[in-house]
């Protein structure tokens, strides 16, 4: 009887561990974390929430089914440059407010 309490024990610690996330990405960039593996029928995914509710995706909504153990956060590897920061009419009225020499010239830029 022990020998079947510890088995009991054990399997009950080791077995959920075998449970696999998976991850949802979407064509809107964001990612939905599923408890079940996601399942296609006709034009849509099948899947369990958090909660274990069944919910239904499009699958034109989907752009890419992944466990989660794989999947990771992408970085985007192009940022296009900052435009120059517009310059106003007091920046102007500040640098002649300076007590500068006359034989200083005044920066503007």
């Amino acid at each position: 009887m022990n020998k079947r309490l510890l088995l009991l024990i054990l399997s009950s610690v080791l077995l959920p561990g075998c449970m696999r996330h998976y991850v949802l990405k979407l064509s809107n960039g964001s990612q939905i974390d599923t408890f079940s593996k996601p399942k296609l029928q006709g034009q849509s995914y099948y899947y369990k929430d958090a909660l274990g509710r069944e919910r239904v995706l499009p699958s034109s909504r989907v752009v890419e089914v992944e466990p989660a153990s794989m999947a990771r956060e992408e970085q985007k590897a192009f940022k296009p440059p900052q435009p120059p920061k517009k310059r106003h009419w007091y920046y102007l009225w500040l640098a002649t407010s300076k007590t500068a020499g006359e034989d200083e010239p005044i920066p503007y830029a």
